[in-house]
């Protein structure tokens, strides 16, 4: 049996660029790194349950089923596509903003 793969759509990989200029301006350049590959890293615990993360309970509305994991402050949202074997991540979205702003385009 195929193994799921993680995939980083181009959206959420601006966020982490976003996130990672924060930190370096903030707190340097090591920090930012840290910070992104502790982001990066966290999925890796959907591999083997896929649909671990709860429902995004703003995103009912939408034609794919949403999930999230939490890491930190960030919500990092996902779908899953069982027949091809992927999880994407398709946003990062930092908890500290308020939840309608997950509707935007991603």
């Amino acid at each position: 049996m195929k193994p799921f793969e993680i995939i980083w759509s181009s959206f959420a990989e601006k966020e982490l660029d976003k996130i990672f200029n924060y930190y370096s301006e903030v707190a340097g350049d090591s920090i930012a790194k840290n910070v992104i590959q502790n982001i990066i890293s966290e999925p890796n615990q959907l591999l083997s349950n896929p649909k671990w993360g709860q429902l995004v309970e703003e995103l009912l509305h939408r034609s794919f089923e949403y999930h999230y994991l939490i890491h930190k402050q960030f919500k990092l949202i996902y779908t899953v596509d069982d027949k091809m074997k992927k999880i994407k991540i398709t946003d990062i979205f930092d908890t500290r903003q308020h939840p309608q702003k997950l509707n935007r385009n991603n």
